[in-house]
């Protein structure tokens, strides 16, 4: 029996709800969703997420979802937004996780395209975008608030609480246990487990059906690459209509009976990895980038000369140690006898502060991380393991596994998934992970798919003898010059970004152009140290985009990283951009990668003024 088959074994004719009904009764009393409220925490055990989650399906059931319908869930990451996840499976449904972030005319597109019966969201805010709607959308049965401050249900038939769902939901169980059982047990392996539509960078989302069967085989070699174990604590504050965090904490939680400590505000998450001191947590690289960033930038702030010196000395010896390892090469003994010194000394208490000191596995995926962060963090005593997938992967294609780390690759295939490279350079992907297609969008699944079951990823990249896969960059978003070099901007992006800590983002641009040139947005948490460093005072980002000190700084880090590129992929001209790019702001998708469409389209004019001097 090969791997493939062995997996799908121990996985056919299972749905997730047999494997949550199997880990609720092995934990019963174990905390399974955690999160601060106040001044303390409020947990519920997996022994009430289960009847919770019960009650919700038998309201879903009321509110008419039967087998195959779709229940929208727009809110932050809290116990709510899960329970709800699995109560929605249990009436027979499936869930899908909408992006926060959204305007009033997308959660149409979506509630529309799925015909969801019944939405969940935050509160009063979230209830105004879906009220403006509200009236294009006739398959909508109910809305459901979770935090009903300052709403006003008097009249309202079509709005109630979520304590009041629950409560509906508990009374109906009374007497419907028997309904209850068979939505359950009409749910098949091939059934949808969730429909997700991804932020995109670019047109509307396509809704993705992951399955069953297909999210049972990725948890189980999951399970076999990382020898996750029961009560594994994860930290979920990535947006859960994205696959990276539904899979690493909330199915993970439920397959390994983990503990998952919620954050609702993404500023919150270092207080919440001190507290909940994970085993397993999961980046985007812009997250990486800003523990980075926070750390030399405390190094830098202490007083105490010896002590900072001392930690600087640390992270070059530990640098120097994570080349000769990555070359192959033994370090020489003073380095590794300096090292273990430093692990006593700094790291350990580095990674103690950070809350990350019992930590099994580190993540990073859905963008390119740069080599010099790996290594930094791999100094400390990080091993950062870089994934790459996507939402039609059911998450993950490739990983670099424990031990098995190969810098600037995103690893090899997992066990069972064939990847193989075509002509053009695409990366291509077939096995169990593969999406069953878009919903209601069969052109578009078979543009995705081919006849042979082969995932066109849209990526390009390369695969040496070892079969460790380095994403070259997006096929769609290939810079194709004047001069008709086609590049690649994420490879320029990156080899500019890592040159200084005061660049946030950085998008290349020069399609159809005579040469490359670059849009800077500033970092404004990492400013202010450096501004201190240098004697420096700022009112605003703005102020010190104009500065000389800051245009010297930027222009270094420009130069550092054209001398790594190849001449035409060097960036010849710049402008810092006045303002920070946030998913709100448009320029990026909830999981922070560029919207570059939009970029272009945004600053426009001061892409073309950086043109406007040339002949």
């Amino acid at each position: 029996m090969g791997v493939r088959e062995e997996l799908l074994a121990r996985t056919e004719g299972r749905p997730l709800l047999d494997v949550f009904a199997a880990t609720c009764d092995a934990n019963w009393n174990r905390p399974a969703l955690v999160i601060k409220e106040g001044e303390g925490f409020r947990t519920l055990t997996w022994g009430e997420y289960r009847p919770e989650a019960s009650h919700v399906a038998m309201a879903l059931r009321g509110y008419g979802v039967q087998h195959g319908d779709h229940v929208a869930l727009m809110m932050t990451n809290r116990p709510e937004h899960v329970v709800a996840d699995i109560g929605a499976l249990m009436a027979g449904g499936i869930p899908v996780s909408v992006y926060n972030t959204l305007a009033a005319d997308q959660i149409r597109y979506i509630a529309e395209n799925c015909a969801a019966k019944v939405a969940i969201v935050e509160d009063a805010a979230f209830l105004a975008t879906w009220d403006a709607v509200r009236d294009q959308l006739p398959a909508l049965e109910v809305l459901v608030v979770v935090d009903p401050a300052g709403v006003d249900l008097d009249g309202r038939d079509d709005v109630i609480t979520y304590a009041d769902l629950v409560s509906r939901g508990e009374q109906a169980l009374e007497t419907g246990h028997g309904e209850l059982e068979n939505s359950w047990r009409g749910v098949t392996p091939e059934d949808a487990v969730t429909l997700i539509y991804p932020s995109g960078t670019t047109g509307p989302p396509k809704g993705v059906v992951i399955t069953h069967k297909s999210l049972l085989y990725m948890l189980a070699v999951v399970m076999d690459l990382l020898d996750i174990q029961a009560g594994n604590r994860g930290v979920s504050y990535l947006p859960l209509a994205h696959v990276a965090e539904r899979m690493t904490t909330h199915y993970v939680g439920i397959r390994a009976g983990g503990t998952i400590y919620f954050v609702k505000d993404v500023a919150e998450v270092l207080p919440t990895l001190q507290e909940a001191r994970p085993n397993i947590f999961m980046a985007v690289p812009r997250v990486w980038e800003k523990m980075h960033t926070r750390i030399m930038g405390k190094i830098h702030e202490t007083e105490n000369e010896r002590r900072r010196d001392l930690a600087l000395k640390a992270v070059e010896v530990g640098k120097e140690k994570v080349r000769a390892d990555l070359a192959g090469r033994t370090p020489p003994l003073k380095v590794r006898l300096q090292h273990a010194v430093f692990d006593k000394l700094v790291f350990s208490k580095i990674r103690d502060g950070l809350g990350l000191d019992e930590l099994r596995y580190a993540l990073s995926g859905a963008a390119p991380i740069s080599a010099d962060l790996l290594s930094f963090f791999k100094a400390i005593g990080i091993e950062i393991l870089e994934v790459y997938g996507m939402t039609e992967s059911t998450a993950v294609i490739t990983a670099n596994t424990p031990g098995n780390v190969r810098i600037g690759t995103v690893g090899t295939p997992l066990p069972g998934i064939e990847v193989r490279i075509a002509e053009d350079g695409e990366l291509l992907a077939r096995g169990p992970i593969i999406t069953a297609g878009y919903l209601h969008r069969p052109e578009a699944t078979a543009e995705a798919i081919d006849a042979d079951g082969w995932l066109h990823t849209g990526d390009l990249a390369t695969m040496d003898d070892d079969e460790y896969v380095r994403i070259v960059g997006r096929k769609k978003e290939l810079i194709i010059t004047a001069g008709g070099k086609n590049l690649s901007p994420n490879n320029i992006e990156e080899s500019i970004k890592q040159r200084s800590s005061l660049i946030a983002q950085l998008c290349a641009v020069g399609d159809e152009r005579p040469f490359v040139s670059a849009l800077v947005v500033l970092d404004a948490e990492a400013l202010p140290p450096w501004a201190d460093a240098q004697g420096l005072s700022f009112g605003s980002v703005a102020e010190a985009a104009q500065h000389p000190k800051v245009v010297a700084e930027v222009q270094q880090a420009i130069d550092a990283g054209n001398a790594e590129l190849a001449r035409v992929e060097q960036v010849r001209k710049w402008a810092i951009v006045p303002a920070e790019w946030t998913a709100e702001s448009e320029e990026l998708t909830p999981s922070l990668k560029l919207k570059r469409n939009v970029i272009h389209t945004k600053y426009s004019d001061v892409i073309d003024g950086l043109y406007t001097e040339t002949g």
